[in-house]
């Protein structure tokens, strides 16, 4: 009899759909700022544009790359002002926020400094559930090459094993790893018998995926997590920096969504449209926080450019 599991309700996307996929200008929108040479945090207000170039944020991004690695902190550009915005949370000292403060003052107007509520961490699992070794993480989307299937997981749920289940007590096998692309890791079916459906669990119902794309600023998305279930907002900022306790991660796409420990890996998206695998964040689902999320893009593209099956490349 044929398997399915319920744990596997998650979106279907072919690779090669997102490789005509537009960008979009990054940058974060701030809650409460915290200006580059105060003490005090202030309320987010309305700023007029500097005029600064591309070129003059990239020098500011690359000198906070080489200076400051301090856990607790991120940084990318606010389209709607000009600046880079340094994002700090709770656990950042009073000494490392010196070090902090003392780069962005070397940038003047150019930088600000804004307070995250809670801590900025990874979550450790969610999404609709799978297993390796003694973890379990969230498949995000599953994805196909020709007739070859795949499933994505976020790359810190990658290290954890090279065999995936779909339940605890290893029963049901997946599949194997396959590789990994930048933040996202890619794991093969060998299991014939496991459904790959092309729909996202909506805790209830489901959304059909039908295709995978960019996000850009401003767009509304959802996210769907094994702890919170389905919750909605915007996406604020693209190509922000985070500086987790477990280490540095570059790339991410910064949203006013809400989430917690077991909803990292689960997927993002917009109406049908894939758009990238929960990572982490600050704060919860009762006070209001801050997501990023790791893009589908860049990991399939990558994942496209070296396959060797280029037929029947079309949504399920």
């Amino acid at each position: 009899m044929r398997f399915r599991t319920p744990a596997l309700g998650v979106a279907a996307v072919v690779i090669s759909a997102l490789l005509t996929s537009p960008g979009a200008q990054a940058g974060p929108a701030a809650t409460a700022v915290r200006a580059a040479g105060s003490d005090s945090a202030t309320p987010a207000t309305a700023i007029e544009r500097p005029a600064r170039g591309g070129a003059d944020l990239r020098e500011v991004t690359d000198a906070l790359s080489q200076s400051v690695r301090t856990a607790g902190t991120a940084w990318g550009v606010d389209p709607a002002t000009g600046q880079v915005v340094i994002s700090v949370d709770d656990t950042v000292g009073r000494a490392a926020f010196a070090r902090v403060r003392s780069v962005a003052q070397r940038f003047g107007g150019a930088t600000r400094i804004e307070r995250l509520p809670g801590r900025l961490r990874l979550h450790a699992e969610g999404g609709q559930a799978v297993y390796s070794g003694g973890n379990r993480c969230s498949l995000g989307f599953n994805v196909r090459s020709g007739s070859t299937y795949y499933f994505l997981v976020v790359a810190h749920c990658g290290t954890v094993g090279s065999t995936w289940f779909a339940d605890p007590a290893h029963t049901v096998l997946l599949g194997t790893m396959a590789s990994t692309n930048g933040n996202t890791s890619i794991v093969r079916y060998t299991n014939a018998g496991v459904a790959k459906p092309g729909s996202i669990h909506l805790y209830p119902g489901s959304q059909d995926i039908v295709s995978a794309g960019n996000a850009f600023v401003g767009q509304r998305v959802c996210r769907s997590g094994l702890t919170t279930g389905v919750r909605c907002g915007t996406v604020t900022a693209l190509n922000q920096t985070v500086n987790f306790p477990e280490g540095t991660l570059t790339g991410l796409v910064r949203t006013n969504v809400c989430s917690e420990p077991g909803d990292s890996g689960g997927p993002f998206f917009s109406g049908t449209t894939a758009l990238g695998l929960t990572v982490g964040g600050s704060g919860n689902c009762s006070s209001g926080g801050v997501t990023y999320f790791q893009p589908v893009v860049p990991a399939l593209n990558a994942s496209a450019s070296t396959s060797t099956d280029r037929t029947a490349l079309r949504p399920r």
